[in-house]
Protein backbone atom coordinates (compact mmCIF):
# COMPACT_ATOMS: atom_id res chain seq x y z
CA UNK A 1 0.00 0.00 0.00
CA UNK A 2 1.16 3.12 -1.22
CA UNK A 3 1.23 5.64 1.19
CA UNK A 4 0.36 9.49 1.08
CA UNK A 5 -0.77 12.73 2.66
CA UNK A 6 -1.65 16.63 2.80
CA UNK A 7 0.48 18.30 5.20
CA UNK A 8 -0.73 22.07 6.14
CA UNK A 9 -1.35 23.80 9.59
CA UNK A 10 -4.41 22.97 10.47
CA UNK A 11 -5.30 20.77 8.10
CA UNK A 12 -7.89 18.60 10.20
CA UNK A 13 -10.82 19.82 8.10
CA UNK A 14 -9.01 19.24 4.68
CA UNK A 15 -11.02 17.20 2.48
CA UNK A 16 -8.13 15.66 0.62
CA UNK A 17 -8.13 12.43 2.21
CA UNK A 18 -11.29 11.75 0.94
CA UNK A 19 -10.90 12.93 -2.51
CA UNK A 20 -7.56 10.89 -3.34
CA UNK A 21 -9.40 7.69 -1.04
CA UNK A 22 -12.50 8.06 -3.88
CA UNK A 23 -10.10 8.29 -6.84
CA UNK A 24 -7.78 5.25 -5.51
CA UNK A 25 -11.03 3.36 -5.60
CA UNK A 26 -12.24 4.41 -8.93
CA UNK A 27 -9.23 3.73 -10.67
CA UNK A 28 -7.67 0.70 -8.56
CA UNK A 29 -5.26 1.85 -6.49
CA UNK A 30 -4.52 0.74 -3.07
CA UNK A 31 -3.62 3.51 -0.81
CA UNK A 32 -3.22 5.14 2.58
CA UNK A 33 -3.91 8.77 2.41
CA UNK A 34 -4.04 10.56 5.53
CA UNK A 35 -3.89 14.65 6.70
CA UNK A 36 -0.52 15.71 8.75
CA UNK A 37 -0.28 18.59 11.19
CA UNK A 38 3.15 20.33 11.03
CA UNK A 39 4.49 22.37 13.27
CA UNK A 40 4.78 25.82 12.05
CA UNK A 41 8.42 25.85 12.57
CA UNK A 42 9.09 22.21 11.69
CA UNK A 43 7.90 21.75 7.84
CA UNK A 44 11.03 20.68 6.72
CA UNK A 45 11.75 18.03 9.24
CA UNK A 46 7.87 16.50 9.05
CA UNK A 47 8.27 16.25 5.09
CA UNK A 48 11.45 14.59 5.26
CA UNK A 49 10.41 12.04 7.84
CA UNK A 50 7.34 11.39 5.71
CA UNK A 51 9.46 10.53 2.74
CA UNK A 52 12.08 8.28 4.56
CA UNK A 53 9.38 6.19 6.21
CA UNK A 54 8.50 5.04 3.10
CA UNK A 55 5.39 8.02 2.01
CA UNK A 56 4.99 7.82 -1.67
CA UNK A 57 3.42 11.79 -2.08
CA UNK A 58 2.83 14.95 -0.04
CA UNK A 59 0.48 17.52 -1.04
CA UNK A 60 0.62 20.88 0.69
CA UNK A 61 -1.82 23.44 2.11
CA UNK A 62 -1.10 27.25 3.56
CA UNK A 63 1.16 28.24 5.33
CA UNK A 64 3.67 25.89 4.12
CA UNK A 65 3.57 26.05 -0.27
CA UNK A 66 6.31 28.49 -0.24
CA UNK A 67 8.35 26.65 2.17
CA UNK A 68 7.67 23.58 -0.37
CA UNK A 69 9.06 25.46 -3.38
CA UNK A 70 12.50 25.97 -1.48
CA UNK A 71 12.95 22.83 -0.41
CA UNK A 72 12.58 20.94 -3.75
CA UNK A 73 15.32 20.29 -5.08
CA UNK A 74 13.16 20.11 -8.84
CA UNK A 75 10.34 22.28 -9.57
CA UNK A 76 7.69 22.30 -12.91
CA UNK A 77 7.94 24.90 -15.19
CA UNK A 78 4.50 26.16 -13.67
CA UNK A 79 5.71 25.42 -9.43
CA UNK A 80 8.80 27.73 -10.91
CA UNK A 81 6.63 30.72 -11.76
CA UNK A 82 4.19 30.61 -9.27
CA UNK A 83 6.65 30.69 -6.64
CA UNK A 84 4.88 28.39 -4.80
CA UNK A 85 4.47 24.13 -4.70
CA UNK A 86 1.25 22.04 -3.59
CA UNK A 87 2.61 18.51 -4.83
CA UNK A 88 5.72 16.72 -3.55
CA UNK A 89 7.52 13.78 -4.48
CA UNK A 90 10.71 12.12 -4.73
CA UNK A 91 12.50 10.41 -7.27
CA UNK A 92 16.40 9.32 -7.69
CA UNK A 93 16.75 10.93 -4.15
CA UNK A 94 15.89 14.32 -5.25
CA UNK A 95 12.52 15.85 -4.11
CA UNK A 96 10.63 17.47 -6.91
CA UNK A 97 7.34 19.67 -6.88
CA UNK A 98 4.62 20.92 -9.02
CA UNK A 99 1.76 23.29 -8.44
CA UNK A 100 -1.56 22.17 -9.33
CA UNK A 101 -3.54 25.16 -8.44
CA UNK A 102 -3.98 26.99 -11.46
CA UNK A 103 -4.69 23.86 -13.25
CA UNK A 104 -7.31 22.77 -11.29
CA UNK A 105 -9.60 26.45 -11.25
CA UNK A 106 -9.17 26.61 -14.94
CA UNK A 107 -10.36 23.08 -15.71
CA UNK A 108 -13.09 23.84 -13.27
CA UNK A 109 -13.65 26.72 -14.97
CA UNK A 110 -13.33 25.46 -18.64
CA UNK A 111 -14.37 22.37 -18.23
CA UNK A 112 -17.11 21.55 -15.04
CA UNK A 113 -18.85 24.51 -16.09
CA UNK A 114 -17.92 25.77 -20.54
CA UNK A 115 -16.36 29.27 -19.21
CA UNK A 116 -14.27 30.07 -21.49
CA UNK A 117 -11.46 32.61 -20.83
CA UNK A 118 -10.16 33.21 -23.83
CA UNK A 119 -10.70 36.45 -25.18
CA UNK A 120 -12.58 37.22 -21.82
CA UNK A 121 -12.50 40.51 -19.78
CA UNK A 122 -11.03 38.96 -16.33
CA UNK A 123 -10.60 40.25 -12.86
CA UNK A 124 -8.82 38.68 -10.45
CA UNK A 125 -8.84 40.26 -6.65
CA UNK A 126 -5.79 39.93 -4.05
CA UNK A 127 -2.12 39.48 -4.64
CA UNK A 128 -1.59 37.19 -2.59
CA UNK A 129 0.02 33.55 -2.36
CA UNK A 130 -3.22 32.23 -4.05
CA UNK A 131 -3.41 34.21 -6.93
CA UNK A 132 0.44 33.68 -7.68
CA UNK A 133 -0.17 30.56 -8.00
CA UNK A 134 -2.88 30.69 -10.44
CA UNK A 135 -2.17 33.32 -12.78
CA UNK A 136 0.55 31.02 -15.12
CA UNK A 137 -2.64 28.56 -16.11
CA UNK A 138 -5.03 31.55 -16.39
CA UNK A 139 -2.44 33.41 -18.55
CA UNK A 140 -1.74 30.69 -20.77
CA UNK A 141 -5.72 30.74 -21.85
CA UNK A 142 -5.35 33.92 -23.39
CA UNK A 143 -8.06 36.35 -22.26
CA UNK A 144 -8.73 39.61 -23.91
CA UNK A 145 -7.62 41.48 -20.62
CA UNK A 146 -6.43 40.30 -17.19
CA UNK A 147 -6.55 42.47 -14.20
CA UNK A 148 -4.84 42.05 -10.98
CA UNK A 149 -6.45 44.16 -8.34
CA UNK A 150 -5.36 44.79 -4.90
CA UNK A 151 -5.70 46.96 -2.10
CA UNK A 152 -2.38 47.78 -2.15
CA UNK A 153 -1.19 48.16 -5.57
CA UNK A 154 2.09 48.01 -5.57
CA UNK A 155 1.97 43.94 -5.02
CA UNK A 156 -0.23 43.86 -7.64
CA UNK A 157 1.85 45.81 -10.46
CA UNK A 158 4.65 43.51 -9.35
CA UNK A 159 2.28 40.35 -9.95
CA UNK A 160 1.87 41.59 -13.39
CA UNK A 161 5.72 42.28 -13.75
CA UNK A 162 6.57 39.16 -13.14
CA UNK A 163 4.03 37.23 -15.29
CA UNK A 164 4.57 40.10 -18.56
CA UNK A 165 6.27 37.70 -20.15
CA UNK A 166 3.85 35.22 -20.49
CA UNK A 167 0.86 37.81 -21.81
CA UNK A 168 -0.74 41.18 -20.76
CA UNK A 169 -1.59 42.13 -17.48
CA UNK A 170 -2.52 44.54 -15.68
CA UNK A 171 -2.69 46.29 -11.85
CA UNK A 172 -4.98 48.01 -10.17
CA UNK A 173 -6.00 49.31 -6.51
CA UNK A 174 -9.57 47.45 -5.75
CA UNK A 175 -11.31 51.03 -5.46
CA UNK A 176 -9.70 52.23 -8.82
CA UNK A 177 -12.12 49.50 -10.75
CA UNK A 178 -15.20 51.18 -12.68
CA UNK A 179 -16.12 48.58 -15.69
CA UNK A 180 -17.59 45.38 -15.68
CA UNK A 181 -15.52 42.16 -16.26
CA UNK A 182 -16.85 38.66 -18.02
CA UNK A 183 -15.21 37.16 -15.19
CA UNK A 184 -14.42 38.15 -11.65
CA UNK A 185 -12.58 35.70 -9.33
CA UNK A 186 -11.89 36.29 -5.93
CA UNK A 187 -8.19 34.86 -4.93
CA UNK A 188 -7.95 36.64 -1.31
CA UNK A 189 -9.40 35.07 1.93
CA UNK A 190 -12.08 37.71 2.70
CA UNK A 191 -14.79 35.61 2.81
CA UNK A 192 -13.49 32.90 5.23
CA UNK A 193 -14.24 36.03 7.47
CA UNK A 194 -18.02 36.36 6.26
CA UNK A 195 -16.43 39.43 4.37
CA UNK A 196 -16.29 40.56 0.93
CA UNK A 197 -13.35 42.79 -0.95
CA UNK A 198 -13.90 46.17 -0.86
CA UNK A 199 -14.48 46.32 -5.08
CA UNK A 200 -17.30 48.84 -6.63
CA UNK A 201 -20.68 46.95 -7.83
CA UNK A 202 -20.06 48.03 -11.12
CA UNK A 203 -17.33 45.04 -11.92
CA UNK A 204 -20.58 42.91 -11.71
CA UNK A 205 -22.44 43.00 -14.89
CA UNK A 206 -25.79 40.22 -15.67
CA UNK A 207 -23.11 38.39 -17.94
CA UNK A 208 -20.66 38.44 -15.26
CA UNK A 209 -19.52 34.88 -13.56
CA UNK A 210 -18.54 35.37 -9.95
CA UNK A 211 -15.74 32.33 -8.64
CA UNK A 212 -14.91 32.18 -4.84
CA UNK A 213 -11.62 30.31 -4.22
CA UNK A 214 -13.11 29.97 -1.08
CA UNK A 215 -15.86 27.24 -0.72
CA UNK A 216 -17.89 25.92 2.31
CA UNK A 217 -21.16 24.66 3.16
CA UNK A 218 -22.70 27.79 2.51
CA UNK A 219 -22.71 30.56 0.11
CA UNK A 220 -19.87 32.58 0.30
CA UNK A 221 -19.74 36.26 0.94
CA UNK A 222 -17.97 37.17 -1.57
CA UNK A 223 -20.62 35.17 -3.89
CA UNK A 224 -23.69 36.44 -2.27
CA UNK A 225 -22.48 40.04 -2.81
CA UNK A 226 -21.88 39.04 -6.09
CA UNK A 227 -25.57 37.83 -6.89
CA UNK A 228 -27.09 40.98 -5.20
CA UNK A 229 -25.34 42.73 -8.35
CA UNK A 230 -26.85 41.03 -10.37
CA UNK A 231 -24.38 37.92 -11.71
CA UNK A 232 -25.29 35.71 -14.06
CA UNK A 233 -23.71 32.61 -12.59
CA UNK A 234 -21.63 32.60 -9.36
CA UNK A 235 -19.32 29.25 -8.09
CA UNK A 236 -17.14 28.19 -5.34
CA UNK A 237 -13.96 27.10 -5.04
CA UNK A 238 -15.05 23.10 -4.58
CA UNK A 239 -14.63 22.46 -8.08
CA UNK A 240 -10.92 23.79 -8.35
CA UNK A 241 -9.77 21.39 -4.84
CA UNK A 242 -11.14 18.38 -6.61
CA UNK A 243 -9.56 19.27 -9.90
CA UNK A 244 -5.96 20.39 -8.55
CA UNK A 245 -5.87 17.34 -6.79
CA UNK A 246 -6.97 15.06 -9.76
CA UNK A 247 -3.61 16.74 -11.49
CA UNK A 248 -1.87 15.66 -8.19
CA UNK A 249 -3.03 12.44 -8.59
CA UNK A 250 -2.10 11.88 -12.02
CA UNK A 251 1.35 13.26 -11.29
CA UNK A 252 1.82 9.91 -8.94
CA UNK A 253 0.10 7.74 -10.20
CA UNK A 254 -0.12 8.43 -14.21
CA UNK A 255 -3.99 8.34 -14.75
CA UNK A 256 -6.21 10.76 -14.72
CA UNK A 257 -9.11 10.04 -12.77
CA UNK A 258 -12.88 10.79 -13.49
CA UNK A 259 -13.40 14.25 -11.18
CA UNK A 260 -17.54 14.92 -11.41
CA UNK A 261 -18.32 11.85 -9.42
CA UNK A 262 -16.26 12.95 -6.51
CA UNK A 263 -17.71 16.29 -7.33
CA UNK A 264 -21.38 15.09 -7.04
CA UNK A 265 -20.51 13.34 -3.76
CA UNK A 266 -18.78 16.34 -1.62
CA UNK A 267 -21.81 18.69 -2.89
CA UNK A 268 -24.35 16.30 -1.68
CA UNK A 269 -22.22 16.02 1.50
CA UNK A 270 -21.62 12.12 1.80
Amino acid sequence: MDIYAVVGNPVSHSKSPKIHSLFAAQTGRNIDYTAIQAPLDHFQNTVNDFFQSGGAGLNVTVPFKEQAWRLADERSDRAQVAGAVNTLSRSQGKLHGDNTDGTGLVRDLTENNQIAISNKKVLILGAGGAVRGVLLPLVQQQPELLVIANRTVAKAQQLAQMFADFGALQASRLDALTAPFDIVINGTSASLGGAVPAIPPSVISTTTVAYDMMYGTTTTAFNQWAKEQGACLTLDGLGMLVEQAAESFAIWHGVQPETQPVLDLLRRGS
